[in-house]
């Protein structure tokens, strides 16, 4: 390694000796959905069941443990977009240390809570992670408290990298793994460990997020860490991104599926094989790095994946102001198997002829051949039908 900082596998096995009865050993699952759509095998480190959602709780505990007693009684200071921030909060509490975490003013309240929860003063500050550490930081300098960086420390990278020693153990015959990339500490952590014991293996980073704002908010930094950048340089084989639709598909598909709640952070790894953006051809493991999703950005994620996917059918059409009109639609659609979620009857304030009432409808649909079936047959029988969504 050419990187100087960088653990190396014997300072990852001393952090995993460091998390033994505090980090659990996340189960691996194989995916019969996954692998036939794929052509190959395709595994899930399902870190998303990690303690505290997420797999921060390594590199926290890996680093709040080797505190000396005066760095403890000074408490530590962390920023974060909500799961480093829950992780730290559960580390210190373990440890009896006194802990404030700085956080975006929108952090999702699915981390905000837990983290107060856990005992940390939660403190919202800023739009986004760059704003929350420069207040971490300014603290840090006031109270001489001990800063916990989420991926520019050593210590934190090997507590990641325990992520590489087990998956190294658990999927011995995987040629691929692919994992998700924010500051870099996770890939970093994992990849390092993984070349130390299989070095041909295939390992591909995932970013989300680089043309805007994005729901996987857990990798959504503006760039990897410089002491990060410089391993993923050495380490990894490819680094490719994936767009917000690309991760609801892959969430939803989770859900339905496996039966995993997964974050957006968490999902781009399948979204990335999902896409054949990871490529390889042999067996392959994504790591799922969280599950703190807000409900209701669940919600969101859940209608917006579905409708992608052709289960919800939204459309506009005109029908006669005259009575049996609206029922007489309605039949078609129930013929056609189309189960109505919602009918908005339009008249006033409406650019259409006085005889005529636009009529626009929310469908539960089967796929999107049902919804092709269900528009061809409408227009053939005359009506005007306009998809919406």
């Amino acid at each position: 390694m050419k990187t100087k900082t960088a653990p190396g596998l014997s300072e990852i096995q001393e952090a995993r000796a460091r998390l033994e009865g505090h980090a659990r050993v996340t189960p691996v699952y194989g995916t019969e959905t996954l692998s036939k759509r794929l052509g190959r095998e395709v595994s899930l480190k399902a870190e998303n069941l990690q303690r505290t959602g997420s797999f921060k709780i390594r590199g926290a505990v890996s680093k709040i443990a080797t505190l000396s007693d005066k760095e403890r009684r000074a408490g530590v200071v962390a920023a974060s977009a909500g799961n480093h921030g829950q992780a730290v909060a559960w580390a210190a509490r373990e440890h009896g240390v006194k802990a404030t975490v700085f956080m975006p003013q929108d952090a999702p309240m699915a981390k905000v809570e837990p983290t107060k929860t856990y005992g940390a003063n939660a403190e919202l500050t800023g739009t986004c992670f760059e704003d929350a550490l420069a207040a971490a930081l300014e603290h840090v300098h006031k109270t001489g408290a001990t800063f916990v960086h989420p991926y520019e420390d050593e210590l934190v990278i090997a507590g990641q990298g325990t992520i590489g020693l087990e998956l190294a153990e658990q999927v011995p015959q995987a040629d691929t793994v692919v994992i998700p990339v924010g500051g870099g500490g996770l890939a970093s952590g994992i990849s390092l460990a993984l070349r130390a014991l299989k070095p041909g293996i295939r390992i591909v980073g995932v970013q989300a997020g680089l043309s805007g704002p994005t729901i996987a908010d857990g990798i959504a930094v503006k760039q990897v860490g410089e002491t990060t950048g410089a391993i993923l340089d050495d380490v990894l084989d490819d680094l490719v991104s994936v767009t917000d639709d690309e991760i609801c598909e892959a969430i939803v598909l989770l859900l339905e599926r496996t039966k995993l709640v997964v974050e957006g952070a968490g999902a781009v790894g399948v979204a990335a094989l999902l896409t054949g953006k990871a490529g390889g051809e042999g067996p392959a493991v994504a790591l799922l790095s969280g599950g703190n999703i807000d409900p209701t950005v669940l919600i969101s994620v859940m209608r917006h994946g579905l409708t992608t996917a052709g289960r919800y059918l939204v459309v506009r059409s005109r029908v006669q102001d005259r009575p049996g009109e609206l029922l007489k639609l309605l039949k078609l659609v129930a013929q056609e198997r189309g189960n109505v979620v919602s009918v908005e009857h339009h008249r006033e304030g409406m650019d259409v002829p006085v005889y005529e009432s636009e009529i626009e409808l929310t469908l539960q649909m089967r796929d999107e051949h049902h919804c092709a079936v269900l528009l061809e047959t409408l227009r053939s029988l005359g009506y005007t039908v306009e998809r919406l969504r």
